[in-house]
């Protein structure tokens, strides 16, 4: 089976990183393959995963993911630093198992026309004001929802929900749903001004478009990336025909990784 290693920078990363690849280059049923990989092991945190997911987009329906951690316990890493063999002995009795989680697809057009740009996010993809307040207008499925002024919206995937989007106020979605969410970002509600103030939770039949008003000083991220400062003229968020895949060998179930993150270990005697 093939291989790939990424790891971010850090010096316990890259230790943990080079004996992994030592164990690999040692078994008779792995090799490395950086290029053409059937798993990518992440070796770092959450933003390590995020960045190995991206740097393999365009191939992704055909690799499984694994992440190790190396420093604090992520939602997308179920291996601990010290794990590294038990790890590749999984990889040697490997037989297809996963999890598939959605992905979100981000559709922007520009102002003045020309090809618009296709996006897919793990997490979310917010769009923001530089400064003031963003005015944009909310469709669902074609049919105007509301008008929006205030910091920005955040668009999430379930999986994306306990990051950004739970910052922001938004509800935490189990990934074995299969919808979008959008939550507001610091929304201005008054007797002028009036939001519904509360995270949407969007059907995979269903679609979300927002036309800026005052397009000319927003910022779209993907995955807490910039993806443009252009001028925008909508950007149109649905879930994805994609999905990411994660090579099962033991995966924590999603509601004691929420646990174990927000809340920590529960003493039933205290």
């Amino acid at each position: 089976m093939r291989i790939a290693i990424y790891s971010n920078l850090g010096e316990a990363s890259n230790i943990v990183a080079t004996s992994l690849k030592k164990k690999i280059e040692a078994s008779k049923a792995l090799k490395i393959d950086g290029l053409n990989p059937e798993i990518v092991i992440s070796v770092g945190g959450d933003g390590t995963l995020l960045s190995a997911f991206h740097h393999y987009q365009d191939i992704s329906g055909k690799i499984r993911l694994v992440g190790i951690h190396t420093g604090h316990l992520g939602f997308y890493t179920d291996w601990r630093d010290y794990e590294v063999s038990e790890l590749v002995e999984s990889l040697e009795h490997d037989n297809g198992q996963s999890v598939t989680y959605p992905l979100l697809d981000i559709k922007v057009n520009y102002a003045g026309g020309g090809p618009a740009d296709i996006g897919l996010a793990l997490n979310e993809s917010t769009l923001k004001q530089i400064n003031g307040s963003m005015v944009a207008d909310v469709y669902i499925k074609n049919q105007l929802f509301e008008s929006f002024r205030g910091d920005g919206l955040c668009v999430s995937t379930p999986s994306g929900s306990t990051a950004y989007n739970k910052s922001v106020g938004g509800a935490i979605i189990n990934p074995s749903l299969n919808a979008i969410q959008v939550s507001e970002i610091s929304s201005i509600n008054n007797r002028v001004f009036r939001t519904l103030g509360s995270p949407l939770i969007i059907a995979p039949d269903e679609w979300v478009k927002i036309i800026p008003k005052n397009n000319n000083r927003t910022v779209l991220t993907c995955d807490h990336q910039v993806i443009s400062t252009a001028t925008i003229a909508s950007v149109e968020y649905r879930i994805s025909q994609r999905r990411i895949a994660f090579a099962q060998y033991r995966h924590t179930q999603f509601w004691r990784r929420v646990s174990n993150s927000f809340i920590g270990e529960v003493n039933l005697d205290d």
